[in-house]
């Protein structure tokens, strides 16, 4: 047997769980811009998040609902899209995963995924004005 097409780590859960552990996971980073988890699920979100970055940064009212159904959470969806995304710079590698030793319990390998750019959460980045509607004649 071999294991070629599927993608991602199983993390010896089902598949709800799994999604639900990955939403949690994305949404922490969102939200405090650094955690601290193990190797593989930091490896894991990075391949989410940055996919998600991607779509925050066109800004359209269609990856915005795209975004808040894969994360199921409209505060981080909104935090993603209308504060981090204008801040981010660069066009891709938008996380960094340094490792941070063993777990004291399992000796599971530990690693901490935050954002490469300095974020800014108090900063909430201006839209531009939307052009006033024709008056009526």
């Amino acid at each position: 047997m071999h294991r070629h097409g599927y993608k991602g780590r199983k993390f010896g859960r089902e598949t709800d769980q799994r999604l639900a552990l990955k939403r949690g996971l994305v949404c922490a980073l969102i939200n405090y811009q650094t955690i601290t988890t193990t190797l593989a699920r930091a490896k894991e979100i990075r391949r989410i998040t940055e996919k998600l970055i991607t779509m925050a940064k066109k800004g359209d009212l269609h990856n915005r609902r795209l975004i808040i159904a894969r994360l199921n959470d409209i505060d981080a969806a909104d935090l993603l899209v209308d504060v981090i995304a204008p801040q981010i710079k660069r066009d891709s590698g938008y996380l960094r995963i340094e490792h941070a030793g063993y777990r004291r319990g399992d000796n599971a390998e530990m690693g901490t995924i935050s954002f490469v750019d300095d974020i800014d959460l108090d900063v909430k980045v201006e839209k531009p004005a939307k052009k006033a509607a024709k008056e009526d004649k």
